[in-house]
């Protein structure tokens, strides 16, 4: 049975970079915790759709123990109180903001950034390799323990420098930018600036929200 085509392969790298770009900066404006979950359902979608393999149980042990650790500098409106320890309502949600905001950045960097991203001059060359590394780092986070963390380490760079060559020759001929592409992309970055947007108007209390 054949393995369903990733929907990145449509797209070429700058125009899908281009698009992580924008959601980006809608997602770190968004001051709404709702607004910006939803957002982060939607990377986590988006990601998916990329072909990218998430791991669910990872992902909600790292927004967790954000959380927790957000709780041990409490704030705010006391929720619960067992013994010395509070848990604090500022410090909850902040604690799930960052958690979101964390999270969200990692599945937007699954699904707009790919080994074969060229970005101009030298400098764009350096950001679009550490951009890649880093999301591929996070994909197998679970895999890096501290037994012997330095080999580990090692172990990793050198299987991300054959996977990026291996993608890379997958990549050697993009495809060409077309309308459908583009019309795609713009589906995509559409509800995420809708969010904001909506965010903001709600969060500012503007009249005709």
């Amino acid at each position: 049975m054949k393995e369903p085509v990733p929907c990145g392969i449509f797209f070429r790298s700058r125009d899908l970079f281009i698009a992580g770009l924008l959601m980006t900066v809608a997602f770190l404006v968004n001051p709404s915790v709702l607004f910006r979950t939803v957002q982060f359902l939607l990377f986590v979608l988006y990601a998916l759709l990329m072909g990218k393999k998430i791991n669910p149980l990872v992902t909600l042990l790292v927004m967790l123990s954000v959380v927790v650790c957000n709780l041990l500098a409490p704030y705010g409106k006391i929720i619960v109180e067992i013994g010395i320890f509070r848990i604090t309502q500022g410090s909850l949600l902040g604690g799930i903001r960052k958690a979101i905001t964390l999270e969200g950045l990692i599945m937007l960097s699954k699904a707009t950034v790919r080994s074969d991203l060229r970005l101009p001059g030298a400098f764009g060359s350096l950001l679009g390799e550490a951009l890649w590394v880093f999301q591929r780092i996070m994909d197998r986070k679970e895999g890096i323990c501290g037994k012997d963390l330095i080999h580990e380490i090692d172990r990793l760079m050198l299987l991300l420098s054959e996977e990026q060559e291996s993608l890379s020759d997958q990549y050697t001929n993009e495809p060409p930018r077309t309308a459908a592409a583009l019309i795609v992309l713009a589906g995509a970055v559409v509800p995420i600036l809708a969010l904001t947007v909506a965010a903001l108007f709600y969060y500012y209390s503007v009249p005709f929200f």
